[in-house]
């Protein structure tokens, strides 16, 4: 019957047309698994990833963010320091806001020594005396997107590292300027100032800028 031909002629284009959507899908798929880079709507997602596991999202440097960091003794008894981020190019995100990557946004994870004090959601920040105990310490703000990937460029993390010295008798405040390659030259000439500046926040010997 020809009514009956045409339906099973019907049934064999459909599932012909279902078959070959699912493949192209798997192919692709493949593709996007095969370098290790997975797509993303901002940047892309690398394989590297921080000391937490919590990957890095690549960005030209045309559209990277900048942070920079300032780190002074309180002018209290208490032995705190204030540290203040200058930031160009990003926004804090405020509590409650999504997770995913949104370009130019996110929060700035802030630690000392490599151990993680805080996320911040504004650019000023206390530290408590006992974080800071006598001696040299690296102070470094690190830019997240909200989905917890790290801003990176030319696979490097966008941060800033401060060195400073605390002691009994005196205290040295660092500044690093939000520049990308050098801090500012106020930043150099401040009394007892040490700046460094790039790279996974590693001190130079000197406690100059590199």
């Amino acid at each position: 019957m020809s009514w009956t031909r045409t339906f099973l002629a019907a049934l064999a284009v459909c599932a012909l047309l279902l078959t070959g959507t699912a493949g192209c899908g798997s192919g692709a798929a493949r593709e996007q698994g095969a370098n290790g880079v997975s797509p993303s709507p901002v940047g892309k997602v690398l394989d590297d990833t921080d000391d937490e596991g919590r990957h890095y999202r690549e960005v030209g440097e045309g559209n990277a963010p900048e942070v920079g960091i300032e780190v002074q003794p309180d002018p209290g008894v208490d032995g705190s320091w204030d540290v203040r981020l200058t930031l160009h190019g990003f926004r804090l995100s405020p509590a409650g806001a999504r997770s995913r990557a949104v370009a130019g946004r996110g929060l700035a994870y802030l630690f000392v020594d490599g151990r993680l004090v805080t996320r911040l959601r504004t650019p000023e920040y206390r530290l408590s005396a006992g974080l800071l105990p006598r001696g040299t310490h690296q102070v470094t703000v690190r830019l997240y997107a909200d989905d917890g990937t790290v801003w990176a460029v030319d696979g490097e993390p966008v941060e800033r590292t401060a060195a400073l010295t605390a002691s009994e008798a005196e205290t040295a405040a660092t500044t690093t300027s939000a520049s990308t390659s050098k801090p500012s030259p106020a930043a150099l000439s401040a009394p007892g100032a040490r700046s460094r500046t790039g790279g996974r926040g590693s001190p130079e010997r000197s406690g100059e800028a590199s």
